[in-house]
């Protein structure tokens, strides 16, 4: 069940079916990544074709030495070209190359079953939102004056308008005129969310309030 198909020798037959589960298992890996993420076109694109590439690049190599380490160090230039994404989308480029890998040498048995495996374990921890938080969790930046004493400033409106609050982060902005502040702070009630920015309006001058959820293309 586990053993190659691919003998000493690289024959139709075998490249074909090599290619076939290629595509079958890179497009359910591309539907697996996408299920409930914001996946643009272009990134589930290349997770269809990603294990096809890899296959043909692995049979190519062949066992030898030295054109695998040409051919990894030609895919690590590709890595500086394009933009980071967030930690689901890098394990998604993986699990696609590990069954590119598979396929490339044979194992097809086993390229199907690590997908599936892998598979049912994303689609349930992301049907459970494991270690996700609630929809209430915002990221909230706050522009205050240099001369401003921001300990304590926001209390009364966090002890209002929030279940908890969390200071992250503190810069300068504006050559050194401004300070940003940035808070991790969960609402008590979202529709309470303008009472709250105009309370903090009141107490900064009026500079710039930014309050986000966190961003789902974090980068690594």
């Amino acid at each position: 069940m586990f053993e190659s198909i691919i003998s000493s020798e690289l024959t139709p037959s075998a490249f074909f079916i090599c290619t076939a589960v290629s595509l079958i298992l890179g497009i359910g890996t591309a539907a697996v990544g996408m299920f409930k993420s914001r996946s643009t076109q272009s990134f589930a694109t290349t997770l269809a074709i990603l294990p096809v590439t890899v296959q043909l690049v692995i049979m190519l190599v062949n066992g030898n030495i030295g054109a695998g380490v040409a051919v990894a160090g030609a895919f690590s230039l590709v890595r500086f070209r394009s933009a980071p994404g967030n930690a689901r989308e890098i394990c998604a480029l993986f699990c696609a190359m590990a069954v590119g890998l598979a396929t490339g040498m044979g194992y097809v048995a086993a390229a199907g079953i690590f997908f599936a495996v892998v598979s049912a374990a994303t689609l349930a921890l992301a049907a459970l939102n494991f270690g996700g938080r609630g929809e209430a969790e915002r990221v909230l930046k706050i522009t205050i004056p240099e001369d401003t004493e921001y300990n304590g400033l926001f209390d009364d409106l966090f002890a209002k308008y929030t279940r908890a609050c969390r200071l992250e982060k503190v810069k300068t902005a504006n050559m050194g005129t401004l300070y940003e502040l940035c808070y991790r702070i969960t609402l008590k009630d979202e529709k309470k969310l303008k009472q709250f920015i105009d309370g903090i309006r009141c107490r900064n001058g009026n500079l710039g309030i930014v309050c986000s959820r966190e961003a789902d293309r974090e980068s690594l």
